[in-house]
């Protein structure tokens, strides 16, 4: 026996069988989002973030397509970075990414106490108090250390092996870093142990850069170190430029400088580290606890020489040094 029903109800009944699907897509999860936080440019750290979405991608998220990034840069203007981590966190993101500085995750772990944070950094994490220790850092917070201060040692001998016959060298630090004081004293030891005269020139700003430049020209210094920071990698292409101007050796912390045209460079591989942040953060979003995934310290390190840069300066590298060098720039 059929069942005729009134032409309204069919549609009534039609229109809501119709208006099931977007229900349906609404109560679908919702996409993640990653806060990521740097407090240079984007320009100066495209690599990088090529890098941390590799990482990302091998733990299974795709930008745009299961995860989402929300970008925030402060130019290298260190007194934003509290008001963009705030920010993310009005956004209420997923996790929070705090790279290149300690600055930069210690005004993420100031702002939020419930969002997981990922860090990267040159600094030792404990000394500065963002975590309680690297094995069990506690807390929603965990990430990467770049080891910039203990490397220095190694950084000033590479420069002296280089320049043999130098008897003052100089450094240059940013003072508005929070490890200027670790920096600084660790220079100073390894230009004693070394029986070098150094000094320790300082700039936050790209003025102040020119005018370092300008300094070791008049104290007649043989050779330059550029202590790791967010800034000269943000200002990695003027620090290049003035070392040819002024016919200077210079070691740097990454393998980008030496690409870039320095004559030397000596750390940790940067690009692997942001890669590891991305797959750490992959890993969060998966459901895993900050504070039950260590603090990691580098594990590869790299040794490059520019020889293009080195003909440009008139400047004869000694074979040893580079016999030992991992990659030779032709």
């Amino acid at each position: 026996m059929s069942i005729c029903l009134p032409r309204r109800k069919f549609m009534t009944l039609l229109g809501g069988a119709v208006a099931w699907p977007p229900v349906a897509r609404a109560q679908q999860p919702k996409m993640p989002v990653v806060g990521y936080r740097n407090p240079g440019s984007p320009e100066a750290f495209a690599n990088l973030v090529t890098a941390f979405r590799k990482g990302l991608s091998e733990t299974g998220y795709i930008e745009g397509r299961n995860v989402a990034i929300e970008f925030r840069w402060a130019h290298n203007q260190f007194d934003r970075l509290p008001e963009l981590a705030a920010d993310l966190v009005r956004r209420q993101v997923t996790v929070i990414v705090a790279t290149a500085a300690a600055a930069a995750a210690l005004a993420a772990k100031a702002a939020t106490a419930t969002i997981p944070i990922v860090f990267s950094t040159g600094s030792d994490p404990v000394a500065t108090g963002l975590v309680t220790s690297l094995n069990r850092p506690g807390g929603n917070i965990t990430g990467f250390t770049g080891m910039s201060v203990e490397l220095i040692g190694k950084q000033l001998g590479l420069l002296h092996e280089a320049v043999p016959g130098a008897t003052r060298v100089a450094a240059l630090v940013n003072p508005a870093t929070l490890v200027v004081e670790s920096a600084v004293a660790g220079v100073k030891a390894a230009a004693s142990a070394a029986g070098l005269q150094i000094d320790v020139l300082t700039a936050s700003t790209s003025r102040e850069i020119d005018a370092a430049f300008a300094g070791i020209a008049q104290n007649r210094a043989a050779a330059l170190l550029v202590v790791s920071d967010a800034l000269f990698i943000s200002r990695r292409v003027q620090l290049v430029t003035l070392a040819v101007k002024h016919t200077v050796p210079v070691i740097y912390a990454f393998r980008d400088d030496a690409e870039a045209g320095g004559l030397m460079s000596y750390g940790p591989s940067i690009t692997d580290v942001h890669r590891q942040v991305g797959l750490y953060t992959g890993r969060i979003l998966k459901g895993e606890k900050p504070a039950d995934l260590p603090v990691m310290q580098p594990t590869k390190f790299e040794f490059v020489i520019n020889l293009q840069t080195a003909r440009t300066l008139g400047f004869d590298v000694p074979v040893t040094l580079l016999a030992r060098a991992d990659e030779v720039i032709e």
